[in-house]
């Protein structure tokens, strides 16, 4: 549930004067405080066929307890100024809501090169709140993804035998919002059998199958080509040279389920185990199985292509803003408010006793991405992206930062 925020303390003209001229260094990070673990949210299943539902139960809400940045692990360490582009792309786009309206204006007269005239802005126009899941925890599981490349061409030959798909002609997308206003920006998708909306194919029967007429490209890895939809979007490499974005145009309508957590559940890979690189490395060893494995997942992705003008500017997440690596997070949009200020409290990917503090943007969603504490971490695009995004599966706790004059 959200909480009154305290009135605004300072005077926003004096606050103003002040952050353009402030100058510091950040420090070394501490360790973070101890969290215990608590399982996130798994997914749930879809209707049997895309009816309305007759009585829409809202999810259970996380709580948001009134904090101090002084409670918050490392906030006086964090390098605000990593941060500060991806909060103005936030601002970009939140700045018309009257909470943001105020904060935003003030952010565009801040001295983005000072380090304490962000920290003021942040101290002096927002509050923090720890996020409080509903079975009352305060920790969850903190994962990465990234912005992979693959080799690909336009037409289907020689390596390029897997294709990425396109939003399939045949599929229909029914706003069940416009129905029942209490599930607005819910969306069923399917697709016409005679005069009645059935589900659409899952991965099994599209693998098998096909879409014909609705590739977009074709790629020479069906493992990556997989691992690319578990990201998002990533990038294509033609023969000629020339590299485009695939990006998340839309999904078949079916839940998302871990293959990791398949894998575990079958025995066949420990917990630690579970990670991109364990499960490639399974991949390899049991060819005969891939397939099966992958059918695990019903929900198959659908892919746009868009230009890349620039290869330092990453992909756009829900936001509809490029993300910032290691400063963007994938959320639970039902949970936490896209596009604020969320501070994560946890570890690097394999070390437990190396921190990771820092201020991100709640810019993203994902499938798998459900629960109060759970949060996917962008980390770039590269072999090292790739690596940290693979192994990270940490415990955490994270805290939204909301404008003060918000009611």
């Amino acid at each position: 549930m959200f909480l009154t925020r305290r009135s605004l303390p300072v005077c926003a003209t004096a606050v103003a004067l002040v952050l353009a001229g402030c100058a510091t260094q950040p420090s070394p990070p501490s360790k973070p405080a101890p969290v215990t673990p608590t399982a996130p949210a798994a997914p749930t299943q879809p209707p049997a066929q895309p009816t309305v539902p007759a009585a829409p139960t809202a999810p259970a809400k996380a709580e948001f307890i009134p904090a101090r940045f002084s409670d918050l692990p490392g906030w006086d360490r964090d390098d605000l100024r990593a941060a500060w582009p991806a909060f103005m792309l936030s601002c970009s786009k939140l700045a018309g809501g009257a909470d943001w309206k105020e904060p935003c204006a003030i952010a565009k007269t801040v001295d983005a090169n000072s380090q304490a005239a962000i920290r003021l802005f942040f101290e002096s126009f927002f509050d923090p709140h720890q996020v409080v899941g509903p079975d009352g925890s305060n920790t969850g599981l903190i994962t990465g993804y990234y912005e992979p490349l693959l080799r690909g061409a336009r037409k289907k030959g020689g390596p390029y035998k897997t294709p990425l798909y396109k939003v399939p002609d045949d599929m229909v997308i029914i706003d069940v919002g416009s129905v029942y206003p209490e599930l607005a920006g819910k969306r069923v998708r399917g697709r016409l059998k005679g005069k009645r909306v059935v589900p659409y194919p899952a991965r099994e029967e599209i693998s098998r199958a096909g879409l014909p007429g609705n590739e977009l490209l074709w790629v020479d890895d069906s493992v990556e080509a997989f691992f690319l939809e578990v990201q998002g979007s990533g990038r294509v490499q033609l023969p000629d040279g020339d590299t485009v974005r695939v990006a998340y145009a839309d999904q078949n309508g079916r839940p998302y389920q871990s293959i990791g957590k398949w894998l575990v559940q079958k025995g066949e890979l420990t917990l630690e185990q579970a990670t991109a690189q364990g499960i490639k490395a399974w991949i390899d060893g049991h060819p005969t199985r891939q397939q099966e494995l992958f059918n695990a997942n019903p929900s198959y992705v659908f892919f746009k292509e868009e230009k890349l003008p620039d290869p330092k500017v990453g992909p756009k997440g829900t936001l509809n803003v490029p993300l910032t690596p290691q400063r963007s997070v994938a959320i639970d949009r039902s949970q936490l408010p896209l596009g604020a200020p969320v501070y994560l409290n946890t570890t690097l990917p394999g070390d437990d006793e190396m921190p990771l503090q820092r201020l991100m943007l709640a810019q993203d969603t994902g499938g798998a991405i459900k629960g109060a504490i759970r949060l996917d971490l962008f980390f770039g695009f590269g072999s090292e992206a790739a690596d940290l995004a693979g192994r990270m599966k940490q415990r955490g706790n994270i805290w939204v930062l909301l404008p003060k004059l918000a009611r």
